[in-house]
């Protein structure tokens, strides 16, 4: 069997799990999401192996170096060994807590949720 050269850069991401859908990969590509070897890529993009990708993946951002090029969607372990993962470590469940958070759709904080969020941090007389 023939090892493939080239593949596509949406293709490949999607075939190595790094995104559930191929739609899902190319959408991160031309939201700009996407990187390979420093510079935006587009979903289309022919990528080979010793290629660094680089990709912010629900928030995180992941780096990867291709070194076997697959066409199709592959297991969980054979996916392991297409790629060399440098991404860096997630940041401590204790920074992630402490950071406070809004309710996405909440809107701005009423008068009373205001007043109390003063109080906390010290500032409310």
């Amino acid at each position: 069997m023939s090892e493939m050269q080239s593949v596509r850069l949406d293709s490949w991401i999607w075939a190595v799990r790094l995104f559930k859908t191929r739609s899902a990969a190319a959408a991160a590509c031309r939201a700009g999401h996407v990187r390979v070897n420093g510079t935006p890529a587009k979903a289309g993009q022919r990528i080979g192996p010793d290629d660094e990708i680089r990709m912010r993946v629900g928030g995180v951002e992941k780096i990867v170096v291709v070194t076997r090029i697959v066409g199709k969607r592959v297991g969980a372990g054979v996916a392991a060994e297409c790629m060399i993962d440098r991404s860096p470590p997630p940041p401590p469940k204790e920074i992630l807590a402490s950071v406070p958070r809004r309710d996405r759709g909440a809107g701005r904080p009423t008068k009373r949720e205001r007043r109390e969020l003063d109080k906390l941090r010290g500032l409310g007389t």
